[in-house]
C-alpha cells in the first residue's frame, strides 16, 4: 500500500532503522536507494527509487545471482493497493542476474502505471562458484525456482516496509522463465520446498502469489517430448526431413502420448471430456479463434496454410464477428491480442466481417507451415542426451549435478542412452522432476495455487508443442481459476508483447 512505508517510518526511523536492518539481514532498508529515471518509447520519463543488490537469503551460495532489485515509482498508481510485478529474465534454464527495468517490456510499463517492480536474480544451469579448487555448478534443479520462491518470501516478509502490496504479486516470465512463473503460481506454500528453503536461509513467510503471467512456458518437461512428437509427427517425412532413426524415436515417443492425455481427464469449456481422440480438434479450436481475431484486426492469412474460409456472396451472415464460431468445436474464451504481424505480400484479401470467416483447419497442413517457418527440434526435443546425439539440451544440464554433468530426466531417454529397457530414474531425480512441474500441483491440496493466470503461446511458436500451454490453461480452468489464455496469431517464441492487453487484464483482475 502507498501508506505502508510511511507507517513503518513512524515506528522505526533514522539510525534505529539502520540498526534493525543490521540485526536482521533479511530486513529491507527503505533508506538505501538511488534516484533513477527511465525514458519510455513515447519519450515520457518515469522517475523511481532503485533498491538494488539485496540478498534475499542468509546462506548465500552464489552472490552473483542470489540478489534482487526493487523499483518504486515516484508517482504511484491511484489506488489503495499497489501491485508488485515480479519479473524473471530466466531463459533456457540458465542463470539470470537481477536486472534493471526496461522501457520495452512489462517492467518499464509497470513503473509507468505506478506499480512496484521486483527483478530477482536466480541460479541456473550455467552458474558456478569455485570452492576448494573445484568448480561447483550451483544452479541444478530446483535451485532456480527456489531462488524465485525465496524472493517472493522476501517481499512478503518485508510487506510492512516495501511499498506495494505483497498480497498482489504478479509474476512474469518467458520461455523457461514462463515455466518458472507457472511454478511460482502453482506451488505456493508447498511443503515440498520447505527443507530446501530453510537450508538457504529464506525468510519465514508465505510464497504464494496473486497472479502468474506465463509467456510460452517451457514446462511439463517429463511429458514434453512425447507431446512434441504426437503433434508434429505428421511432418516427419515432409518438411521436417527426419532420417530413419529419428522417425523411429519420434514414433515411439508419440505412441506414449495418448495415455498421458487421457490420464489428465481434462474437459473443454462445454464439459466435453478431452481424450487423445478429440484433442487435436480442441487444439484446432484455439487456432481458429486466433485466426478469427487476426482477420478482425486486419491481418492477412494465405489460403495455403490450412485454414478453410467461407464466403457468403449473398450478403451479411448475421451477427457479425460475434457469430463467428468454428463449426467443429466450441469457441475458446481468449484474450484480446493486437499488433500481430501480417503475412505480407501474397496474402488473401483483408477480412470482411459481413461475408468472410474461418470454418475449419487442416491441422497437419498448418503444422507443416509452422515447421517451415522455424525448423522443428529433432527427437527427443528436450531430453535428447544420449538418445541419438550425445549433446545435452539446456534441460539435461539443469537436471545435472554439481559437477556439471548433465542427466536424463525421463525413463524413455535414460533407457535409450543405457540401452537397457528396464532402466529407470532414481528416486532423487524423480523428486526433482516432480517439483519442477506445475501440473503436479494445480488440482492437489499440496499448495496454494494463484487464483489468476495470463498465459500466451504464439500460434507459430514451435519451441514446445501446443499441448503444453493448452494443458496448463485447461487444467487451471477446470480447477476454477481465472485464466486468460490465447495463441496469438503469427507470433513466434517471445514474451512481454501486447502490453496494452496485458495491463488491461491486470487492472481488470485487480478490480474484480
Amino acid at each position: 500500500m502507498n501508506c505502508k512505508l510511511l507507517a513503518a517510518g513512524l515506528v522505526v526511523m533514522g539510525g534505529s532503522l539502520t540498526a534493525a536492518a543490521k540485526s536482521d539481514p533479511l530486513r529491507f532498508n527503505p533508506e538505501n536507494f538511488t534516484q533513477q529515471t527511465l525514458t519510455m518509447p513515447d519519450g515520457s520519463q518515469v522517475s523511481y527509487k532503485a533498491y538494488e543488490g539485496i540478498f534475499y537469503v542468509t546462506n548465500v551460495e552464489d552472490s552473483t545471482y542470489q540478489t534482487l532489485n526493487i523499483y518504486v515509482p515516484d508517482k504511484m498508481a491511484d489506488r489503495t493497493r499497489i501491485p508488485i510485478l515480479l519479473r524473471t529474465y530466466i531463459g533456457g534454464y540458465a542463470a539470470s542476474t537481477a536486472k534493471s527495468p526496461s522501457a520495452s517490456d512489462a517492467t518499464g510499463r509497470a513503473l509507468k502505471e505506478g506499480y512496484v517492480v521486483c527483478i530477482p536474480g536466480s541460479r541456473g544451469s550455467n552458474s558456478t562458484i569455485e570452492r576448494d579448487g573445484r568448480t561447483i555448478y550451483t544452479g541444478t534443479a530446483p535451485n532456480g525456482l527456489l531462488d524465485l520462491k525465496a524472493a517472493v518470501r522476501y517481499l512478503r516478509y518485508n510487506d510492512a516496509l516495501i511499498p506495494g502490496d505483497a498480497e498482489l504479486i504478479f509474476t512474469d516470465g518467458t520461455s523457461a522463465g514462463g515455466a518458472m512463473s507457472s511454478l511460482l503460481g502453482a506451488t505456493g506454500n508447498s511443503k515440498d520446498y520447505d527443507e530446501y528453503l530453510k537450508k538457504m536461509g529464506a525468510a519465514d513467510a508465505r510464497d504464494d502469489v496473486y497472479a502468474a503471467i506465463c509467456y510460452c512456458p517451457i514446462t511439463d518437461l517429463n511429458h514434453a517430448d512425447m507431446e512434441y512428437e504426437w503433434l508434429y509427427g505428421c511432418t516427419n517425412t515432409g518438411v521436417r526431413h527426419l532420417d530413419e532413426a529419428q522417425i523411429k524415436i519420434s514414433n515411439e515417443l508419440a505412441a506414449e502420448c495418448p495415455d498421458y492425455i487421457n490420464s489428465l481427464k481434462l474437459t473443454a469449456s462445454d464439459g466435453t471430456l478431452l481424450t487423445a481422440d478429440n484433442y487435436k480438434d480442441y487444439i484446432k479450436s484455439f487456432l481458429i479463434e486466433s485466426a478469427h481475431r487476426a482477420l478482425q484486426e486486419g491481418c492477412e492469412i494465405p489460403d495455403t496454410i490450412g485454414f478453410i474460409f467461407y464466403q457468403d456472396k449473398s450478403g451479411p451472415m448475421g451477427g457479425g464477428p460475434t457469430g463467428m464460431r468454428p463449426k467443429d468445436g466450441p469457441r475458446p474464451q481468449m484474450g484480446d491480442d493486437r499488433q500481430a504481424p501480417s503475412f505480407g505480400p501474397g496474402a488473401r484479401p483483408r477480412f470482411n466481417k459481413t461475408s468472410d470467416f474461418v470454418t475449419g483447419l487442416d491441422l497437419d497442413k498448418y503444422l507443416g507451415y509452422v515447421a517451415s517457418v522455424t525448423p522443428l527440434k529433432t527427437p527427443p526435443a528436450f531430453d535428447q542426451m544420449g538418445v541419438l546425439i550425445d549433446t545435452p539440451s539446456p534441460e539435461n544440464k539443469v537436471f545435472g549435478n554439481t559437477k556439471g554433468e548433465a542427466a536424463n530426466f525421463t525413463d524413455f531417454s535414460l533407457r535409450h542412452r543405457l540401452n537397457d529397457p528396464k532402466a529407470s530414474l532414481d528416486k532423487e531425480m524423480v523428486k526433482r522432476v516432480a517439483i519442477m512441474n506445475p501440473m503436479n500441483y494445480i488440482d492437489s491440496d499440496k499448495s496454494t495455487v494463484a487464483p489468476n493466470w495470463y498465459i500466451r503461446h504464439g500460434a507459430k511458436d514451435r519451441d514446445t508443442s501446443f499441448l503444453v500451454p493448452i494443458n496448463l490453461a485447461t487444467k487451471l480452468k477446470n480447477s476454477g481459476k481465472n485464466v486468460d489464455f490465447a495463441l496469438p496469431w503469427n507470433r513466434p517464441h517471445s514474451g512481454d508483447y501486447n502490453l496494452d492487453d496485458l495491463f488491461r487484464w491486470i487492472e481488470t483482475t485487480l478490480n474484480k
